[in-house]
């Protein structure tokens, strides 16, 4: 069995279609709005009352009207979500022949990717993919890592970002910047955010630059 590769994308500011106007177009456009990216979504009609609310709004640009060749010149990445398999296809074909990302609702292997079950805590990104075995197996497995994974590694993670900003802003030596990151890895802040102690982490800007400053030649 050949695996799918992961990937994380970077859709901000990048042009984004979305074929179809229903709850699954909704699910792929709130996905694509969190991530930053440029919507378009095409159909007829939006049966999606959100989808609907978005196009007033601006957030969203709504053509009104069924797909038709030439629609994807210039995106980075298509959903193809509409009710009719055959139109699906078409958008596939179209997209391959493209160089375009595609994603088909209908038939997930005729597409060029797929959309995983995502867990979320502010910088962790956690993607649940079961090549095939189905989305309630997905569903099952992030419901057990939401439970491993708790609200605590999104402050966990941000006091790893800044202090990880400032040994690259404050150290030049290239070893002396693996010798504090893996110093850094060994702090057991995520502990001391679990018991609520907020002495220590987050830390603040001057408690940071000490620390870089006493474990930068040991």
């Amino acid at each position: 069995m050949a695996y799918e590769l992961p990937v994380m994308l970077n859709c901000e500011g990048r042009l984004c279609l979305i074929i179809g106007g229903g709850k699954v177009a909704e699910r792929k456009a709130s996905a694509l709005r969190e991530a930053g990216a440029r919507l378009r979504v095409i159909s007829p009609l939006l049966k999606s009352a959100r989808l609907a609310e978005w196009a007033d709004d601006g957030s969203i640009e709504w053509k009104a009207r069924a797909y038709r060749e030439g629609d994807l010149n210039g995106a980075f990445l298509v959903h193809a979500a509409t009710d009719a398999p055959d139109v699906n296809a078409k958008i596939a074909a179209d997209a391959d022949r493209l160089g375009i990302l595609v994603n088909v609702a209908s038939e997930g292997s005729s597409g060029s990717f797929t959309n995983p079950a995502v867990l979320r805590r502010g910088r962790l990104t956690v993607a649940i993919a079961t090549s095939g075995a189905g989305p309630m197996a997905s569903v099952t497995i992030k419901e057990q890592l939401e439970h491993q994974f708790g609200e605590e590694y999104e402050a966990y993670l941000d006091f790893l970002y800044r202090m990880r900003t400032a040994i690259k802003d404050e150290v030049e030596l290239p070893e002396q910047r693996r010798r504090l990151l893996h110093k850094l890895y060994r702090l057991d802040i995520l502990e001391e955010i679990r018991r609520g102690d907020n002495a220590n982490a987050p830390w603040d800007p001057d408690r940071i630059k000490q620390w870089i400053e006493q474990n930068r030649e040991e």
